[in-house]
């Protein structure tokens, strides 16, 4: 992670000129709505690149005599080159002529650029029913400055320029992920509720370790978790195809960026055919998932709480309808595999609360032994607010064949430490943290090739269910791990005090010195004390 603005760009290579860039075309547009305009024609270029790839790829294969499809007539040539299966059959979104970028760069500088963009995305929709109702269409609106708008276009032209074809998805991707994350920081606290801080799914990531099975995030914003699970099994050497990701999220606005992020790296998730609220209409009802990946909401007041008082995944307790942090806690769980694992971020108060019930609840799902591991992370993480969060990871089987057998106790880390400042006010986790937080749970779970687990005073502590109770079962790791031992400079004890001794003598009589002067001065004065 970088420490300042200054070598920020040093880490992420072109993203930041870019993103400065195309922040000077914005002019007065709100980042709320900037977001979409640039975001939409990032998505465009993406599907239009993937699109003349393969489009490549069928023109190489037709002039190769050894090729099965080797074809040498003109027309013949032409309608396998506008065969719309042919795209299809390998996942490649089927772009119509008025809809390709070189289309809409080589008329970025007309009038009319705006109406030929939403007509792209009209005809996108209506070919791929995949991205029906999601991609932005608003780019004729009179309020969108036409030139800057084709100023934003030859900018994102030059994205993947003198990269390969196989690298330029990946590129496009990068960017993308980059620019959500941009935009979040513009917005603030309402930028936030759609965006989690890479670093911290990573680390919810690299704990979790989903490499095969159901992934579930019932508030998935922009879908950040799922892009970071595609990396990590990816990154391992895995199949994606190992996994089978669920999601939900409520924000109609939210829903279609995440479609778009998700589209823009190839994944396949189901997202349900629109936004809805997970509480009140839970579109997976039936899932049970092996990985729970979530950042809900903190604190959310208006949840509608009151009409769900009888609700059957209310299983440890029925939540207040002034907070709906335990509703998620039990709603995770609710959709938990009998071998499933949880892994969520939470206000920190959620670890010792005892308002309207939720103290019962926490004793209630500690009692069933299922608090795996909680994580007190730094301050300053999120764009949504300064306080510092807390991940809790929640287990329905803490003996997995092959592990350690942790049931009757959980793992707390205290990693408030940790983090660097990436800017002047908000803080990043760097890799070597992730690592370490991550290889003492999975040492303590005593996984294959971790190494051995040991207590480290102020950093982790595993604690036995009895020693949650006598400590009213709180769960903030503070109470747990202790305070750091230290460092033994190496100096005996007698040696140091007399050193120490000497020390404050003469601090003492420094001090006298100045006040005799401080006396003078203030007699000269006729100020005397």
């Amino acid at each position: 992670m970088a420490k300042n603005n200054k070598n920020h760009s040093a880490n992420v290579g072109f993203e930041d000129k870019l993103w400065q860039a195309a922040d000077k075309l914005r002019s007065h547009m709100d980042p709320s709505e900037y977001k979409h305009v640039v975001l939409g024609l990032i998505f465009l270029k993406y599907i239009s690149d993937s699109f003349e790839s393969h489009r490549a790829k069928l023109k190489a294969e037709m002039d190769d005599p050894q090729s099965d499809i080797h074809i040498s007539d003109a027309a013949e040539r032409e309608a396998l080159l506008e065969d719309r299966d042919e795209y299809l059959a390998v996942n490649v979104f089927w772009v119509t002529p008025e809809a390709r970028w070189g289309y809409l760069q080589d008329n970025a500088k007309r009038a009319e650029i705006g109406r030929l963009i939403d007509d792209a995305m009209l005809a996108i929709e209506k070919e791929n029913p995949r991205l029906k109702g999601v991609l932005p269409k608003n780019y004729a609106r009179p309020d969108l400055d036409k030139a800057r708008l084709g100023e934003l276009i030859d900018l994102i032209s030059t994205i993947g320029i003198g990269d390969e074809v196989s690298r330029k998805k990946d590129v496009l991707g990068r960017v993308y992920e980059y620019f959500i994350s941009r935009f979040a920081s513009a917005e603030g606290k309402g930028g936030g509720e759609f965006y989690t801080p890479a670093h911290v799914v990573r680390l919810l990531v690299e704990m979790l370790q989903p490499f095969k099975g159901r992934v579930f995030d019932p508030c998935c914003g922009s879908g950040g978790m799922f892009v970071q699970s595609d990396k990590f099994v990816r990154a391992h050497g895995g199949r994606i195809g190992d996994i089978s990701i669920f999601g939900q999220e409520s924000n109609p606005t939210t829903w279609r960026l995440a479609q778009i992020n998700l589209a823009i790296r190839g994944i396949d998730a189901n997202l349900g055919e629109n936004n809805a609220d997970s509480f009140h209409n839970d579109l997976h009802a039936d899932l049970k998932a092996d990985f729970v990946l979530a950042n809900p909401p903190f604190n959310d007041s208006d949840w509608g709480g009151d009409r769900l008082q009888d609700d059957a995944r209310w299983a440890y307790g029925t939540p207040p309808a002034g907070n709906a942090n335990y509703a998620w806690v039990q709603h995770f769980l609710h959709h938990l595999s009998p071998n499933g694992i949880a892994g969520f971020v939470l206000a920190n108060g959620s670890m010792s609360t005892n308002t309207s019930n939720e103290g019962q609840i926490r004793k209630n799902i500690i009692l069933s032994d299922l608090v795996d591991c909680m994580v007190a992370l730094p301050g300053q993480l999120f764009y949504s607010t300064p306080i510092p969060v807390c991940l809790w990871f929640l287990s329905r089987n803490k003996h997995r064949q092959g592990m350690a057998d942790r049931r009757g106790s959980t793992l707390f880390i205290d990693a408030r430490k940790m983090g660097t400042m990436i800017d002047r006010s908000h803080r990043g986790l760097t890799g070597e943290d992730i690592a370490k937080i991550a290889g003492t749970y999975h040492a303590w779970r005593g996984e294959e090739g971790t190494g051995e687990y040991a207590d480290l005073a102020g950093f982790c502590k595993s604690a036995a269910v009895k020693e949650i109770i006598e400590n009213n079962y709180v769960l903030t790791p503070g109470r747990y791990v202790g305070v750091e031992a230290a460092p033994d400079d190496g100096e005996p004890f007698e040696e140091k005090m007399t050193r120490l001794t000497k020390q404050l003598s003469e601090q003492f009589a420094e001090s006298a010195r100045l006040e005799t002067e401080i006396r003078k001065n203030l007699e000269e004065l006729d100020y005397g004390l």
